[in-house]
C-alpha cells in the first residue's frame, strides 16, 4: 500500500489597500508682512509750554470766545461804529476820575466814575441801551468794576478792551479839556498807511 502525503504549502497573503495613503505635502513657511501703521510724533507736552496744558475741546473753546465776545469790544470796533454817524446803538462810559477825563476821553462818551455808578447810573442812562465802558488801559481794571455795577443794576454792558491808552494809540481823535486832539497812530497797535487792521 503506497501512501501519497500531500505537502500543503501556506502561501502567505498581502492585502492591498483600497485608499492610498495620504501623503502629508510638505508645509511650506509664508513670510508674513508685517504692515506697520506710520503714527505722527507725538508733541513732547511736558517740553513744550504751550502744550503742557492741553487745548480745549472745540465746544468749549466756541463756548469761552463767544463769551469773550459778549462781553469785549475793543477800540477800533467801538472807533469805526461812532464814526459811521448816527445812533450806533451804544453809549461809551468813562468809568475814571474827573482829573483823568480832563486830561483826555473819548469824545461823546458818558462821564461816570465807578464808585457813583450805582448812585448816577439811572439817572444819566438809558437802561434799555447797551453801555461800553472804559478806563486808563490793559493795567487797569476801573472798566471791569464798572461794568459790573452797570449789569448788577440790570444795564447791558460791554468793556472796551484797550481803555483809553489803545484809544490815543491807535490815532483816534480824543478830547480834553483843553479842547479835541490826535497823535499819530502807533505802529504796535495799528497798520500807518490802513484803515482797517483786517482783524
Amino acid at each position: 500500500m503506497t501512501t501519497t502525503t500531500t505537502s500543503t504549502t501556506s502561501t502567505p497573503t498581502t492585502t492591498i489597500p483600497t485608499t492610498p495613503p495620504t501623503v502629508k505635502a510638505p508645509t511650506v513657511k509664508t513670510p508674513t508682512r508685517k504692515t506697520s501703521t506710520v503714527k505722527a510724533p507725538a508733541a513732547k507736552t511736558a517740553d513744550n509750554p504751550v502744550l503742557r496744558v492741553a487745548p480745549a475741546s472745540p465746544a468749549a473753546a466756541a463756548a469761552y470766545f463767544g463769551a469773550s465776545l459778549a462781553f469785549h469790544a475793543d477800540v477800533s470796533d467801538v472807533a469805526s461804529a461812532l464814526a459811521a454817524g448816527g445812533d450806533p446803538g451804544f453809549v461809551v462810559l468813562d468809568s475814571r476820575s474827573t482829573a483823568s477825563w480832563d486830561q483826555g476821553h473819548v469824545p461823546g462818551a458818558v462821564h461816570l466814575p465807578t464808585a457813583l455808578v450805582p448812585e448816577q447810573a439811572e439817572q444819566l442812562l438809558d437802561r434799555s441801551v447797551p453801555v461800553v465802558t472804559y478806563c486808563w488801559g490793559p493795567g487797569c481794571n476801573g472798566a471791569t468794576r464798572a461794568a459790573l455795577a452797570l449789569a448788577e443794576l440790570g444795564f447791558q454792558v460791554k468793556e472796551m478792551l484797550g481803555g483809553f491808552e489803545y484809544w490815543v494809540r491807535e490815532g483816534f481823535e480824543y478830547e480834553t479839556w483843553e479842547g479835541r486832539d490826535q497823535r499819530a497812530a502807533d505802529p504796535l497797535t495799528a497798520p500807518v498807511d490802513a484803515d482797517d487792521c483786517g482783524c
